[in-house]
């Protein structure tokens, strides 16, 4: 099980209500954050998500609405007394802002793993992590989430192996022990759970692809009518009907708009505009949280 709380859905200017871009994605113990805009620690306290638990921070992009927030949330761990190492990571440019970054935070009593994002994807605690190109003004990049499922166990499988009880439960986890793999136990991997986050972009390819299938996708919806268009292309964001649209051909499964412009007070519009291409789709909200789970088999 996963646990994903939106914690900013605002872009450029913070409203009372609503803080910059923020998203955490929880399970096993540890949290990997998405996007550090002001208002992130306000939020991250307000909706119950332990900033101490945090291992791994995701950055689309280095506008200020997406990283201001950061060195605070360093200087607050220092005050926490931690001690993990914790990584953060970001499409091309990255070296260019760590420095000043650090600089802002200060001496710090763990250590920051600055890693830029190529096309591979990497471990994050459970969670392997993918990024992927978005169409902004500047290099961005969102991030698909995924938590791996390993195939169903077989007892039968095991006892004709010759397998011992009492190592059944390590194979499962996916250990080798005692000379023993989990593949001669596991059937086929199952399907897990993924989460795509994609803002500040454009609709294009790689988010369609990216979001295939997905059990949630958190995306831009900055603009909430077509009328803004021509904004909208010209800025590198989303209409809400574009962001509807793309997740009904992505074939998701939830779709949460985020990254409003503050001229946007009433997000009913623009929440009509993508259900008419995406009937579930549901406008994120500060605090909004959602609890995802394998599917059930029979």
């Amino acid at each position: 099980m996963l646990t994903v709380t939106l914690l900013g859905t605002g872009g450029t200017q913070p409203l009372p209500e609503r803080a910059l871009a923020a998203l955490a994605v929880s399970v096993g113990g540890g949290t990997v954050l998405l996007d550090c805009g002001e208002g992130t620690q306000t939020a991250l306290r307000r909706w119950g998500v332990s900033a101490y638990r945090l291992h791994t921070v995701l950055l689309t992009h280095y506008h200020g609405d997406h990283i201001l927030g950061l060195p605070g949330l360093l200087q607050t761990l220092s005050s926490l007394g931690r001690t993990a190492p914790l990584t953060v990571v970001g499409p091309a440019g990255l070296e260019a802002v760590a420095a000043p970054m650090a600089a802002l935070a200060g001496p710090l009593p763990f250590a920051v793993h600055w890693r830029q994002a190529g096309q591979e994807p990497f471990a994050a605690g459970p969670l392997t992590v993918t990024p992927f190109p978005l169409e902004h003004r500047v290099p961005c990049c969102g991030y698909a989430l995924t938590l791996p499922r390993a195939g169903r166990f077989d007892p039968g499988r095991a006892r004709a192996a010759g397998i011992p009880v009492a190592l059944w439960s390590r194979l499962q986890a996916g250990q080798t022990v005692e000379g023993f793999t989990p593949g001669q136990v596991l059937g086929p991997p199952r399907r897990g759970l993924k989460v795509v986050y994609a803002t500040d972009t454009r609709p294009c390819p790689a988010v369609t692809e990216a979001a295939r299938e997905a059990d949630l996708l958190c995306m831009d919806a900055t603009y909430a009518d077509d009328a803004d268009l021509d904004k909208a292309k010209l800025y590198g964001h989303a209409t809400c009907r574009e962001t509807g649209a793309l997740a009904a051909e992505a074939g998701v499964r939830r779709l949460w708009l985020t990254h409003y412009s503050a001229a946007v007070t009433d997000l009913a519009p623009g929440l009509a505009a993508a259900q008419r291409a995406y009937p579930d789709a549901v406008a994120g909200t500060d605090g909004m949280r959602l609890e995802l789970d394998f599917d059930k088999e029979s």
